[in-house]
C-alpha cells in the first residue's frame, strides 16, 4: 500500500477502505557514530511502517529523508539537517495535498527524537486549518513500554546504541561497519545535567550508549514488536472519533 505505487484512481479507494487513513514516516540524514551509517532513523522509519502498511491496508506516504539534527553539529561530517521550522512547513505542506487528496487521518511516523517538537507544531497548524482532520504523531521508539525499554536499555540520551544496531544487524546489515562495532561504546554523559546540550558536549564519537551489547536476535525482536505494537495502534484509532462534534469556529 505504497502511496507512490497507487494511481490517482486507486488512491480513494485505498483511503475508503481504511477509513480516509494513511501513514506518513519521518525520519533523518545524520552521522551514528563509526559504525552506522547515516541513514538509520529514515530506514527503520521506512521498514516499519512498509511492514506496518502492509499488516493494516493503510497508505504509506514517502518516507522524508530529512529531519531535525541539527543538535549533532557539524563536528562529524554526514549530518543533512533542516531547521525546525522548515521541517514544520514540509510537512504542513504534505498535510495540505493529503488532505486534498482525501486523508483524514494522518498517521506521522518519527524515528528521530528530536523531531518530535516540529512535528507537534505541525500538528497544531494542520488541525486548526481542517477542523476535521485527525493527526496522531507516533514516535517509533516509545510506542510502548516494550518497545522504549529495548530503545532506552542501555541510555536515557541513547544515539546508535544497542537497539539501533541491532535492528541494523537484523533489518539493513549494509549499514553496518562490523569491525567498529565492538570499540564504538561510549557513555550516557547527560544524567544529572539541566541544559540540553549539542551531541558534540555529549559524545566522544556521535554514540550514545553501547552497540557492543548488539545482537541480530535482539534487532529481529526489537522489530517485531514494534511492526506488532504500530500495526494494533493503528488498527484501533482507524475507527476512532472525536469525543465531541462541536465546530472549531463559533460562525
Amino acid at each position: 500500500m505504497l502511496w507512490s505505487e497507487l494511481t490517482w484512481e486507486e488512491i480513494p479507494i485505498a483511503l475508503k477502505a481504511v477509513n480516509n487513513a494513511a501513514i506518513l514516516p519521518v525520519g533523518a540524514t545524520e552521522q551514528h557514530g563509526p559504525h552506522l551509517g547515516c541513514g538509520v532513523d529514515t530506514v527503520i522509519a521506512d521498514l516499519l511502517c512498509k511492514e506496518v502498511s502492509r499488516i493494516t491496508k493503510v497508505p504509506m506516504l514517502p518516507t522524508l529523508p530529512y529531519g531535525c539534527s541539527i543538535g549533532h553539529s557539524k563536528h562529524w561530517p554526514g549530518t543533512i539537517a533542516v531547521q525546525p521550522i522548515t521541517l514544520i512547513e514540509i510537512v504542513k505542506q504534505i498535510g495540505d495535498w493529503a488532505y486534498s487528496s482525501g486523508v483524514r487521518r494522518l498517521f506521522i511516523v518519527n524515528a528521530h527524537v528530536t523531531n518530535a517538537a516540529p512535528l507537534r507544531c505541525a500538528l497544531e497548524i494542520l488541525r486548526a486549518t481542517y477542523d476535521d482532520l485527525m493527526i496522531s504523531i507516533l514516535h517509533s521508539a516509545q510506542l510502548t513500554e516494550r518497545v522504549r525499554h529495548f530503545h532506552f536499555a542501555d541510555a536515557e540520551d541513547w544515539h546508535a546504541n544497542d537497539a539501533e544496531t541491532s535492528l541494523m544487524l537484523a533489518h539493513a546489515p549494509e549499514l553496518l561497519r562490523p569491525e567498529k562495532i565492538n570499540i564504538a561504546d561510549d557513555p550516557d554523559r547527560t544524567e544529572g545535567l539541566l541544559f540540553s546540550h549539542p551531541v558534540n558536549h555529549t559524545s566522544s564519537n556521535g554514540v550514545t550508549g553501547k552497540p557492543s551489547l548488539a545482537t541480530l536476535e535482539k534487532g529481529q525482536q526489537g522489530f517485531e514488536w514494534m511492526v506488532n505494537d504500530l500495526s494494533e495502534m493503528i488498527l484501533k484509532a482507524l475507527n476512532e472519533e472525536p469525543p465531541l462534534n462541536t465546530p472549531y469556529c463559533s460562525h
